[in-house]
């Protein structure tokens, strides 16, 4: 409970009452309307009109061009001075000597006053060419910087340094001391910072603390200690710079915040908060803007001031008023009026910790005796104090200490869940009968944020070939950070605390959330890679969400074992294994599936308990952030993950070489698999799995089912639009019914609509990017100088968009370009092999450096089997194809890479292990 002092205003009397809210205005035309007032000027002065509103507000008004407009005032206050403030007040006008002006003139300091600095967005050159006549060599600021232009603070030969009174990164912004207060911070203090064009971003210089006393304001910790000790604060800066030993330290991203402007409308007291947080919004809010409430009846508004938190328990008679919200009512004393929070404050936690005599900020919940069926009786027994919060046991886990699980509880009954809420600026676009809501910028650290130097690219959408957006483009330093916050999250964050449990159940929220947005991710992809939007709802998303689920299963699953060793006699030996996750890890995605392969490797990744940085295709980013923003509302700790969109050569090769990445998974060409192979065995011998190229051959006996071989040999090879790293490169059909089934094929080709990917009947969408079609157009081009037979397609559709026929190739010879090369496209390679020639046809498919997938279509059972044993392929169908599930594992032999996505392998791909041997 709380005891504060309300002002009450009252309605329709004209009488001034509650906070004044100061403007002092000065423009070309205060002297002329003062003189007309009959009032001679004083020099620099400034004029204020004052009108009392009906709500009993006063407001500070100027008039045109930024002059004073004199009107009578209701106001019947007669004359007064206030001297520290160099005011003097009489009916009717308000006359305001600025003393800070006046002093500078006393010292022979020049005094400016501008009406303002810039119009249109350029300084004017008035104000520039005075200021440089000055020849300053250092300008020192209070306060923030942002509507000085650049050509002001950067003149000077020192630069700019400014005071913030918070100590930074911590509560940036212009209010705040009041959020230092609001957030009960047990430390405050001021910074002194080089300007940048940032909003308090730039490198420290100096920082001084105190301490934070429970019953301060904004006024006593200003005058106490951030007003006398920053201006010694900033002689000694100056004098450091004058001296040349200045520093400029960057400010940390860990702990950084931002708060906006309090205003009156955003004042108004949430009662549905324990008496703690509710004296802290009152003392934050002390006098301007005020905090406030409504009460009696009929309802006045109430603003409250000087609040102190009464932790005594006793509560002194009074009358009783009632306060909409509260949950109780107050208590009018003759000391002031008592108020009351929506808890008995540490009553729960004195109850469960009997042998604690005194519950403190630092009182820690289990080292006091607490045990696990306490921690249910916390929890509920704060539910029920508390109606509507949502609090569960792991957030005592998570806020140990007293002082921790009170600011949980205030942030959770406020709605500022610190994982699940973040500024996202949204490009919306109405797009299949929705809005789409996509954030478009990097994210690092549990924040979106634009990449280093607002460096940004478009995106296309491959059906028209226009730009859906502009996206932030990492550079080296993004990766840096990215790295940076995704090893703090495994060493120091919640994430490494949580038990493996309730990690799963994290990411079966995650997998829930992907759920209620697969018709916006599905969108998304129809937009951005092209995907055929009923594909993209089953298989893109659709096993994506899969795919969590099933690794969520497993987090609570990842096992060692014991191991029987030769015991060390006359003692006894132990010997254990433990699996433990490998740290920060770089998922590198391709661009055919953005979100599956995504989901294919960040599943497993996270499931085993790491934190990833993840790079997404460059020319198909978006389904990538929204994945993002949606592990923010699954409540995945900050920093777990951060996706950075960007060049592979930049971006890709950095995570690479970088000394605290402990694992890459990549998925693309052989080529630039073999470059990051090298890359990580260089920089660290950091851990690898490669899921490269192919050419995967699919043999078609002639005993087999003929209709579904042709249906299963279409989706071999058409199957999201051929991009398909699994895809049947190279048919081999057997001679006596080759001709037979090459008909079929073509006529099922010409019933295949090709047209706009989120139309519901659309079987063919555009190729991914104008780059791939071109390289579709020569692929076909090769083949047909070499000599084989183009059935049909082989050549771009007239219409706007990156859209390519399905081709059908037939008499490719195995020497041949595209017999052996992958075209990772809509193109369908039919070759012959003798009847009966089983050893010869897999001599053939056998023949390449790929070894991805590979299937085989016959009715004989020991056909199937010998045919499967002797392909030489990570994955073989067999009458079926492109059938992968996320409990199979997934990956190459040869050049296509090693190790595994899907399946429990998958998860070893993530984890180390390590052995522990004990003697007793």
């Amino acid at each position: 409970m709380g005891m504060t002092r309300p002002q009450e205003r009252s309605e329709g009397r004209g009488q001034p009452s509650g906070v004044w809210k100061r403007e002092a205005l000065r423009g070309p035309g205060a002297q002329q309307k003062s003189e007309q007032a009959g009032r001679s000027p004083e020099p620099h002065a400034w004029l204020v009109r004052l009108s009392v509103l009906p709500s009993g507000d006063w407001l500070g008004v100027g008039g045109e061009g930024g002059g004073i407009e004199r009107r009578p005032m209701s106001c019947s206050a007669g004359k007064a001075e206030l001297a520290t403030c160099g005011w003097v007040i009489e009916r009717g006008q308000f006359l305001i000597h600025h003393p800070t002006g006046l002093e500078a003139e006393k010292d022979g300091v020049p005094v400016f006053k501008f009406s303002r600095w810039r119009a249109k967005g350029q300084a004017l050159p008035e104000v520039v060419a005075k200021y440089q006549a000055l020849g300053a060599e250092l300008n020192v600021l209070p306060f923030c910087s942002q509507f000085i232009p650049m050509e002001i603070i950067n003149a000077p030969r020192h630069g700019s340094i400014i005071y913030h009174p918070s100590l930074l990164p911590r509560h940036r912004g212009a209010s705040a001391i009041n959020w230092t207060l609001i957030h009960g911070d047990k430390k405050g203090g001021f910074s002194i910072f080089w300007a940048d064009d940032g909003l308090d971003t730039g490198d420290l210089l100096l920082q001084k603390e105190c301490e934070v006393l429970p019953d301060d304001t904004v006024s006593t910790l200003y005058n106490r200690f951030l007003f006398p000790e920053g201006i010694k604060g900033m002689v000694q800066a100056v004098r450091l710079i004058a001296e040349g030993k200045a520093p400029r330290l960057p400010q940390p991203e860990e702990g950084a915040t931002y708060e906006g402007i309090q205003k009156k409308e955003t004042a108004k007291i949430d009662w549905d908060q324990p008496a703690e947080a509710i004296h802290n919004w009152i003392r934050g809010n002390d006098k301007v803007p005020g905090a406030w409430t409504e009460a009696c009846e009929p309802l006045q508004k109430l603003t409250f001031f000087n609040s102190t938190l009464n932790t005594s328990g006793l509560v002194p008679e009074g009358d009783a008023l009632p306060i909409p919200g509260a949950h109780r009512p107050g208590v009018v004393t003759k000391a002031g009026l008592i108020l009351f929070g929506n808890d008995d404050k540490m009553s729960a936690w004195q109850r469960i910790l009997p042998n604690v005599l005194e519950v403190e900020d630092s009182t820690d919940f289990f080292k006091s005796g607490a045990a696990s069926v306490d921690v249910v009786r916390l929890v509920e027994e704060v539910k029920e104090l508390c109606d509507g919060l949502e609090l569960e046991n792991e957030d005592v886990y998570m806020a140990t200490t007293f002082g921790d699980f009170i600011q949980l509880l205030v942030r959770k009954l406020r709605g500022d869940d610190e994982e699940g809420e973040c500024s996202i600026d949204y490009v919306e676009m109405a797009v299949n009968k929705r809005t789409l809501h996509m954030p478009h910028q990097l994210f690092i650290g549990g924040a979106f944020v634009d990449a280093d130097g607002a460096k940004t690219y478009e995106t296309i959408n491959p059906t028209d070939g226009s730009v859906i957006c502009r996206v932030s483009l990492a550079q080296v330093t993004d990766v840096d950070k990215a790295v940076a916050a995704a090893k703090d999250a495994f060493e120091n964050g919640r994430w490494g605390k949580i038990s493996a449990r309730d990690r799963g159940r994290l990411l079966y929220r995650l997998a829930d959330l992907m759920e209620q947005h697969q018709e916006e991710l599905a969108t998304i992809e129809a937009l951005d890679a092209g995907a055929v939007y009923t594909l993209a709802l089953k298989t893109h998303v659709g096993m994506s969400i899969q795919t969590f689920r099933y690794f969520a299963g497993w987090c609570d699953k990842i096992q060692g074992s014991t191991i029987p060793i030769n015991q060390a006699r006359p003692n006894r030996n132990l010997t254990l294994t433990r699996k433990e996750p490998v740290g920060v890890c770089g998922i590198i995605i391709p661009w055919n599936y953005p979100l599956m392969m995504l989901s294919w490797k960040t599943a497993a990744c996270l499931a085993a308990g790491n934190t990833v940085v993840i790079k997404p295709a460059q020319v198909t980013p978006l389904t990538a952030l929204k994945f993002a923003e949606l592990t923010l509302k699954a409540g995945i700790p900050k920093g777990v993950v951060n996706v950075l969109p960007g060049s592979g050569s930049l971006i890709g090769q950095r995570l690479s070489d970088h000394p605290d990445v402990r694992k890459i998974g990549f998925t693309g060409s052989t080529e630039v698999g073999k470059h990051i192979m090298k890359s990580c065995a260089i920089s660290n011998v950091k851990k690898v799995s490669l899921e490269l190229g192919g050419k995967s051959p699919l043999i078609i006996f002639a005993d087999c089912d003929l209709n579904k071989a042709v249906q299963m040999g279409m989706s071999s090879v058409f199957f999201n639009k051929g991009e398909n790293c699994i895809a049947a490169g190279r048919l081999f059909v057997e001679d006596s019914i080759h001709d037979e089934f090459v008909r079929r094929v073509v006529q099922e080709v010409r019933k295949m609509k090709v047209g706009n990917p989120l139309d519901r009947d659309t079987d063919h969408g555009p190729q991914n990017h104008h780059a791939h079609l071109m390289k579709l157009m020569e692929y076909c081009q090769c083949g047909v100088k070499e000599g084989a037979t183009l059935v049909c397609g082989g050549n771009q559709i007239p219409r706007p968009g990156f859209f390519f026929e399905p081709t059908v190739f037939t008499d490719v010879e195995d020497h041949m370009f595209i017999a052996k090369e992958e075209s990772f496209g809509p193109v369908m390679i039919i070759s012959r092999f003798a009847d009966g020639d089983v050893d010869a046809v897999l001599s053939r498919a056998n023949a390449t450096e790929f070894g991805l997938a590979s299937g085989v279509f016959t009715r004989d059972i020991n056909k199937a089997l010998y045919v499967s044993d002797k392909l030489q392929a990570g994955t073989v169908f067999v009458n079926t194809y492109n059938k992968t599930d996320v409990a199979a594992p997934f990956g190459g032999f040869k050049q296509s890479g090693f190790g595994k996505d899907l399946g429990e392998a998958a998860l070893n791909e993530y984890l180390r292990v390590k052995t522990v041997t004990f003697e007793y």
